[in-house]
């Protein structure tokens, strides 16, 4: 299955690499930095499958900063699980109210984190069962990296095969073309947003062999949804 990528941001150094060595053995991949400025940084790069962010962080806070990236377009739908030492219910309740997806207070077990990263991720649809994804006739494998429709074997490039993979996992929501470069291409590529619609083409049209071109919907003036319903 292909690794999910989790962003731990924690200012201690030792929790940080309990955490970084709790999720590599559960084969997560793993970037671990200890601070907003340092983790914005990285979401520059690549955007991750989930944040581990702690409340009490060095300058911006990390409530703050969930708060702030949850009102972020290209950041909102991202995880987010905190990690604090404030166990009080008024706490746990202000940091889901800020959009915090979960909530773990220190001391946790490494089993109980595990469990909740898998149970957001689930709810997120960012892990596939067993991996696999099927949405309108077309099967997806995480394990072995393949699509097929109607038991046939479907030829993608790798771009193909990820633009794919984010609309069968993100099925019915509209995305404009700087959101799909971002999740697809990554924030750090410097490609014109006019690529994702030649990309679209292409994978539309391996998927008119299938008869399944439709479920690519353009929608004039936002951008693309997948979708079953026309």
């Amino acid at each position: 299955m292909s690794a999910i990528n989790v962003l731990v941001v924690e200012d201690e150094d030792a929790i940080r690499e309990m955490l970084s060595l709790v999720l590599e053995q559960a084969e997560f991949a793993v970037r671990a930095v200890s601070d907003a400025h340092q983790a914005l940084a990285v979401l520059n790069e690549s955007v991750p499958d989930l944040i581990l962010l702690d409340w009490m962080l060095p300058g911006l806070s990390g409530v703050e900063w969930a708060r702030r990236l949850k009102k972020d377009k290209q950041y909102g739908e991202i995880p987010i699980i905190m990690i604090t030492a404030r166990g009080e219910e008024e706490d746990k309740i202000k940091g889901l109210d800020v959009g915090a997806d979960d909530y773990v207070t220190k001391p946790f077990s490494p089993r109980e984190l595990i469990a909740r990263i898998k149970a957001v991720l689930r709810r997120s649809n960012k892990l596939g069962k067993s991996g696999r994804i099927e949405v309108g006739g077309i099967v997806l494998d995480v394990d072995e990296h393949r699509v097929s429709i109607s038991n046939h074997d479907v030829d993608l490039s790798p771009t193909e095969y990820r633009l794919l993979e984010f609309f069968l996992t993100h099925p019915g929501k509209v995305y404009s073309r700087s959101h799909l470069l971002d999740q697809v291409w990554g924030r750090s590529s410097f490609i014109e947003e006019r690529t994702v619609d030649v990309h679209i083409r292409r994978l539309r049209k391996i998927l008119a062999e299938y008869d399944r071109e439709e479920l690519i919907q353009t929608v004039r003036g936002f951008g693309y949804r997948f979708s079953e319903q026309t």
